[in-house]
């Protein structure tokens, strides 16, 4: 037996994607504070909107390179030129509402930074102290509250269900499975 198979993990990680393992074990429910790996995550996650998260983990690297390191300012000079090109890599979602949105979404995540001093601290407002642990909902009252609040702000692809992946994601709820190694109360 290989380490990887020797610990009890979440359900959904596939033990046959390496990817996938290690986004369970060394990312997945850890808590980010850094606005460019927030903006990241948050962009990720409204590209997987109807997909499967392993489809977009497959394709991290690509979107890294497509997106420019995810790097905000970069984004935001995005024109339809670039987005046209954009929709000829084959390495990401070539979803063209979805890029769109990635835009879109870049310049109000920057007026939420600029507005609360850092995306962080917007999340933070919403928050508890602790993470929320909770392995069985795919929506929450916080999800509800920061996805009703980015789209009243402009935000796009950032339902209910999007958000509260991202903030499992970010480790604002912690749903790692009761048997799973990385459950909390295994600590």
């Amino acid at each position: 037996m290989t380490e990887a198979t020797e610990k009890k993990r979440c359900f959904w990680a596939n033990p046959k994607n390496p990817l996938y393992i290690r986004y369970h074990d060394e990312e997945w429910g850890r808590p980010v504070h850094d606005d460019d790996r927030l903006l990241e995550l948050l962009i990720l996650e409204s590209f997987q909107a109807g997909l499967s998260w392993e489809c977009i983990l497959n394709k991290r690297e690509a979107f890294r390179e497509a997106f420019e390191g995810f790097d905000r300012d970069r984004i935001l000079a995005f024109d339809e030129s670039r987005i046209e090109e954009l929709m000829l890599n084959q390495g990401i979602i070539r979803n063209r509402a979805k890029i769109r949105a990635a835009v879109t979404n870049t310049a109000v995540f920057k007026a939420i930074q600029e507005e609360f001093g850092s995306f962080d601290r917007y999340l933070s407002a919403f928050s508890p102290e602790k993470p929320i642990i909770d392995h069985v909902s795919t929506t929450s009252a916080i999800s509800d509250a920061i996805s009703a609040d980015l789209r009243k702000r402009g935000m796009k692809f950032v339902g209910s269900t999007t958000i509260h992946a991202f903030l499992q994601s970010v480790g604002i709820i912690n749903s790692h499975q009761p048997d799973c190694y990385l459950h909390p109360c295994r600590h």
